[in-house]
């Protein structure tokens, strides 16, 4: 599992409770922004969906507002009936974790630029660097291992609650405070002080291979995605194929999502959801690149809006996905805001692909399975798919 600073807001579950972090993409359909959209009508077809714990905003409101009144905590009422609902991705925000929240789905985040990944035997070690970043600048390297931050060991812990600490989740830590690293390279251990600072999110990133092939990596759907990818699209090489990474893609904004799918579809449907028993869809707009040869490359850590797309292209036989099951992300988060001004984000329903296979629980299982050696195998796909490199 890997994961980086920008995505990766607090989420708290119970009174005491450590923060437990889950990607900001856990938003299958951005509603921070409000980007659920409203429209389209659309039935799912196959199997019913088992019954799945589904929030109850009218009970966490109502909790909030007696603490309130009683001169309690309306955070912490809702905390403990988020925790009391079953529901695995509620998350209750103060209100300025959710503007922050808010924020780094526009592509912004308070951070020190790391990326960083778990070993199998539990050492953290940085993957990367964002350019101009205060890592960056101390002259922190992909490779380097993170040992501790702040004074807390971070062997063996999840890395989002890594991440957690390196942007200052728990004390909602603005920009131009310091956190402490302990990092090691080789037999090379030292302290570094770093101002965490505001920076932008680079979300997609786009590289042609020596055979000519396009490898269009998304790391999160931001705003402006969507445009990004379709851009990336009509300047590929012509006659060559291209290759989506949606490895380690943890979602975010719905719309961008679809918008992606655009680029690749030439309209139609792309997912049905349900808001509350409602059935609704979600449609590419027309005037996509249909022929060129594509492949999507997913893992276990490919989830919420990245299984969104991928489903589609998948059902609608647009793409050859590779790689192994993804995550199973598939519910619909809506917030609702509480007195204090905090606000708790509670599962509504569900989404489907097209085909109207359900994703919650079960994730997408690829067309070819790979291991690290997944891009290969998709440059071999491609060739097979008439590629003319």
């Amino acid at each position: 599992m890997s994961g980086r600073d920008p995505f990766c807001p607090s989420r708290r579950f119970g009174r005491g409770a450590a923060l437990t972090l889950v990607f900001a993409s856990v938003l299958v359909a951005g509603a921070a922004t409000g980007s659920l959209p409203g429209d389209g009508g659309g039935s799912a077809s196959g199997e019913a969906r088992a019954a799945a714990p589904v929030g109850n905003p009218e009970a966490v409101t109502r909790a909030a507002e007696e603490a309130m009144a009683d001169g309690k905590s309306p955070l912490e009422a809702a905390e403990r009936a988020v925790s009391r609902s079953g529901d695995r991705w509620a998350a209750v925000y103060s209100e300025g974790e959710y503007e922050e929240f808010a924020e780094s789905l526009d592509g912004r985040y308070t951070g020190v630029g790391l990326e960083a990944r778990r070993e199998r035997d539990g050492r953290i070690e940085v993957t990367k660097v964002q350019s101009g970043s205060p890592a960056a600048a101390a002259g922190i390297r992909a490779g380097d291992r993170l040992r501790s931050v702040d004074g807390q060991a971070v062997d063996g812990r999840p890395v989002t609650e890594v991440v957690s600490l390196l942007r200052g989740d728990a004390t909602d830590a603005p920009a131009g405070t310091t956190v402490r690293l302990g990092l090691e390279r080789g037999t090379r251990a030292w302290t570094e002080t770093l101002r965490r600072a505001r920076l932008s999110t680079d979300s997609v990133t786009v590289r042609t291979l020596a055979g000519g092939v396009t490898v269009i990596r998304i790391a999160a759907f931001t705003k402006g995605v969507g445009d990004t990818v379709r851009t990336a699209v009509r300047r590929a090489p012509a006659g060559t194929g291209i290759v989506l990474d949606l490895r380690g893609n943890s979602g975010g904004l719905v719309t961008e999502a679809v918008s992606t799918a655009s680029a690749f579809l030439d309209g139609g449907l792309v997912a049905t959801y349900d808001v509350e028993g409602e059935q609704r869809a979600l449609h590419a707009e027309p005037g996509g690149d249909t022929t060129r040869p594509l492949v999507a490359l997913v893992d276990g850590g490919t989830m919420s809006a990245a299984e969104l797309l991928t489903g589609a292209l998948q059902d609608r036989g647009r793409a050859v996905v590779v790689g192994s099951r993804t995550f199973g992300k598939g519910s619909v988060q809506m917030p609702s805001r509480l007195p204090d001004g905090s606000v708790a984000e509670l599962t509504v329903g569900h989404y489907r692909t097209p085909s109207g296979h359900t994703v919650d629980g079960t994730g997408i299982t690829p067309d070819l399975e790979a291991d690290d050696r997944a891009l290969e195998r998709a440059e071999t796909v491609l060739s097979g798919l008439g590629d003319a490199s």
